[in-house]
């Protein structure tokens, strides 16, 4: 399994170009632009799509009956740029010190979508790329999960290593969906009523399951039931800005 990047950016506005010291005549004064938002920054995401667009799989994000913000986050590609994972957000954009830390309400949920491939071999032939499954959604989610999640009492140089630790725990519960850590819950994928693996914890709540599209679905979240979401397939990534 690997973990996903993403990059953040700003488009500035161009400085004007002087004006040419040989003019007989001035230009007349033009009035000021406003000064762009510098308290915002805005993530590359948010201004293409072209990541999601180069996917040769569907996007799934919540279904019509989620009526809030809705969100691109990031694509994972392989060793030779193949896209193979993405994650769309909906509601709150979470913070890394949000609820837990602060307590500041934050209501999200994060649906993470995984390729199925099979067993196959490496770019460059050097080795085997591990198939994807339910397992792999699992572990996105819960990766995911804990990326936005910081316990109350725990200092800035702590974290880390409790990131590191728990990253392993959520790794090693991804691979035992049939365990006691995790139970069943069944939730509309496109109208069918589809199995899921659940859990929870104090950061918040996983589900993992497969589609009948050719991809498995992850999701996580705080301040949202899962019991109440439904996924589909998104037809116009321009809903998500």
């Amino acid at each position: 399994m690997e973990t996903t990047s993403t990059s953040s950016g700003r488009v500035g506005a161009q400085p004007a170009e002087a004006p040419d010291a040989a003019a007989a005549q001035p230009e007349p004064a033009q009035p000021a632009a406003p000064p762009a938002d510098a308290t915002a920054p805005v993530p590359a995401a948010r201004r293409a799509a072209e990541g999601y667009l180069r996917a040769d799989f569907p996007w799934y994000g919540l279904d019509g009956a989620f009526t809030g913000p809705r969100w691109l986050m990031q694509v994972g590609t392989g060793a030779d740029g193949t896209v193979e994972h993405g994650s769309t957000g909906h509601g709150d954009e979470p913070s890394v010190r949000g609820e837990i830390a602060t307590g500041e309400k934050e209501r999200f949920a994060v649906v993470v979508t995984v390729a199925s491939n099979p067993l196959r071999r490496s770019g460059d032939g050097t080795g085997v790329l591990e198939a994807t499954s339910v397992s792999s959604a699992a572990w996105l989610a819960g990766s995911g999960l804990l990326a936005y999640s910081w316990p109350p009492q725990m200092d800035h140089s702590l974290r880390d290593d409790w990131l590191d630790q728990q990253t392993e725990a959520a790794w090693e519960l991804a691979d035992d969906l049939a365990g006691p850590d995790w139970s069943t819950l069944s939730l509309p994928v496109d109208g069918e009523p589809t199995p899921f693996h659940y859990r929870e914890s104090e950061f918040g709540w996983v589900l993992a399951g497969s589609t009948g599209s050719g991809v498995h679905l992850g999701a996580y979240g705080r301040g949202m039931s899962a019991y109440g979401l439904g996924f589909s397939a998104i037809a116009d990534l321009a809903v998500y800005e």
